[in-house]
């Protein structure tokens, strides 16, 4: 490809809504152009980078098993309503209405398409199994996009679905697509890591994350320091370690005013923050219990989705207002604590190792100190309530755990029957009789992996995209091409040898100067650069520089093919 016939938009100007480095390169590098909120235009150099991510993505689908089809973006209502989903998606899923008022909605995943399909089609146990993907459009109309790509509401997703006999034959499924994805990541070139996640509003009994690493990423990323053992933050057990003090003094209240957050207690108490105990209020899930205490220790955050799971609590997780919380505890949301509700209160199993504790009073301007379970109130319920922090013993019993930051570019889910029972998807079984479906999901995130794949590899000049996603692998740079035939002619004849080798080349031969010409390809990421000129041919020489490497290296003509062979392995 040669420079002067392709669009390359680059430009100085940092965009003034660009709040992490992706969107801020994409933009500067000419990848992506705003269309409105959440809605992006792929420009030339950018669309190169997502086709080569799709075909990497493609031929490891391809070799797991997986059939390509394409479904359609819009989908009836109809469908959603069997599956339980049309009010539970909520305000993300885009509804709209034909000319003849019919209800669809424009898919941002197609788990009740692809049911409907095999129902039809798919009758009988020797047909399984199966598993079709698709790369699509999807929306998703996120409450606030931002970050570009990353969190659009349009965006491309490689989304598969397999259907099996039994569970065990999902579990097959499952695991063949773990290793596909893993596969795929590493042949991008990224840092990332599985981990256990919650299936959220897919569904399923069990899921797997995989996040690129990065400083930037929106989730916390938990792993251990002894074992394999990997979550996302939400999902990761939370261990208590130790055994209770004994009581060592009387509950006694005592007057804080003005107090409400537990850094303001433990300072009026002089006490440290892991001596208090943080006592929250959310609906239940039942009308004779329509409000329930959860208690974590004061340096412990609670982690909703966790709440959200257990069966007393209403889902979604919805704290009590403030009408609710005067009505159970007569007072003020900082000055609730679990001495005398006479409401179910369900304690996070560390903070039920605490002993003379100080919390609320139920009083506003007033808290207890010196509180003890068993003595004082009764011995808690006990669940694990909290997020984990970094030095948390790993649930293996092996290690420590380690938190770090991650961007979610791929999910895969064990669905079972979650969505074969709701829309009836059968087969007959080797016995003639009729068996439900078991199924699995599995997601990419196309364009938010090109993203990621910039959060994780950049610099101060630009992007570093690894090789395997680059949109040119290497670009050969004449100088003054225009005022000398012999920089023209040989930038030309090695363009020519370095694509018939079968990298993908471009020739930047706009008449730039040379300072421009390299940053422009160190901000779009070019992992290798040759440098033809006059000077160098004088001594029958190129130049090469590798994207990351800080010197720039002589190269005798001849060598220059073999070299770049030996950067790109």
């Amino acid at each position: 490809m040669r420079a002067s016939q392709f669009f390359i938009g680059t430009t100085k100007e940092m965009p003034n809504d660009a709040e992490i480095v992706s969107h801020q390169l994409m933009i500067r590098a000419g990848f992506i152009r705003r269309l409105g909120s959440g809605l992006y235009t792929w420009m030339p150099l950018g669309l190169r980078v997502v086709r080569k991510i799709e075909a990497i993505v493609r031929e490891e689908m391809t070799a797991a098993g997986a059939l390509e089809l394409l479904m359609p973006a819009v989908q009836p209502a109809e469908l959603w309503e069997e599956s339980g989903r049309w009010e539970k998606y909520g305000p993300e899923l885009l509804r709209v209405n034909d000319r003849h008022d019919r209800a669809f909605c424009v898919g941002p995943t197609h788990e009740e398409v692809i049911t409907d399909i095999v129902r039809r089609d798919i009758r009988s146990y020797k047909q399984l199994p199966v598993n079709f993907y698709q790369v699509q459009t999807k929306f998703r109309d996120e409450i606030r996009p931002r970050f570009g790509v990353m969190r659009s509401r349009e965006f491309i997703m490689k989304d598969a679905y397999s259907f099996d006999i039994d569970e065990a034959g999902m579990q097959q499924s499952f695991n063949k697509m773990h290793t596909a994805y893993t596969r795929i990541f590493d042949r991008i070139g990224l840092d990332y890591r599985a981990v256990d996640a919650d299936s959220g509003s897919i569904g399923g009994a069990a899921s797997t994350e995989f996040h690129v690493l990065a400083d930037s990423g929106e989730d916390a990323v938990v792993y251990s320091t002894g074992s394999d053992f990997a979550a996302n933050v939400e999902k990761a057990v939370a261990i208590a370690t130790g055994e209770r003090a004994s009581a060592t003094a009387d509950m006694s209240r005592v007057a804080t005013p003005g107090v409400h957050t537990v850094p303001e207690l433990a300072e009026a108490l002089d006490v440290p923050t892991t001596r208090c105990l943080k006592t929250l209020l959310v609906v239940g899930a039942d009308e004779k219990h329509p409000v329930v205490a959860l208690c974590v220790r004061g340096d412990h955050e609670l982690n909703d989705i966790k709440a959200e799971h257990l069966p007393e609590i209403a889902e979604p997780l919805t704290f009590a207002d403030a009408a609710a919380i005067k009505q159970v505890a007569n007072c003020d949301a900082g000055s609730i604590g679990p001495v005398g509700l006479t409401i179910p209160v369900i304690v996070d199993a560390t903070a039920a190792l605490m002993a003379d504790f100080v919390c609320g009073a139920n009083e506003n301007g007033a808290h207890l100190r010196d509180v003890n379970w068993g003595r004082d109130l009764p011995e808690p319920i006990v669940q694990d309530l909290r997020n984990v922090v970094e030095g948390d013993p790993d649930p293996t019993g092996t290690g420590t755990l380690k938190i770090v930051r991650g961007i979610e570019v791929g999910h895969i889910f064990q669905l079972g029957t979650t969505y074969s029972e709701a829309l009836k998807a059968s087969v007959t079984d080797e016995d003639g009789k009729p068996q439900t479906l078991q199924m699995g999901c599995y997601g990419i995130g196309i364009t938010r992996v090109a993203a990621a794949a910039i959060e994780q590899n950049h610099d101060d000049k630009g992007i570093i995209w690894p090789r395997a996603i680059a949109p040119f692998e290497v670009v050969v740079s004449p100088i003054h091409a225009a005022k000398s035939e012999q920089t023209r002619v040989a930038a030309e004849a090695l363009y020519e040898e370095l694509r018939d080798a079968g990298f993908d080349v471009l020739l930047d031969d706009r008449p730039l100067r040379p300072g421009q010409m390299f940053a422009d390809m160190e901000l779009i990421g070019v992992p290798h650069r040759f440098v033809v000129s006059d000077k160098l041919l004088a001594e029958g020489q190129v130049e090469y520089r590798g994207r990351n490497d800080e010197e720039a290296t002589l190269l005798r003509r001849e060598e220059a093919l073999e070299a770049l062979r030996k950067s790109a392995s």
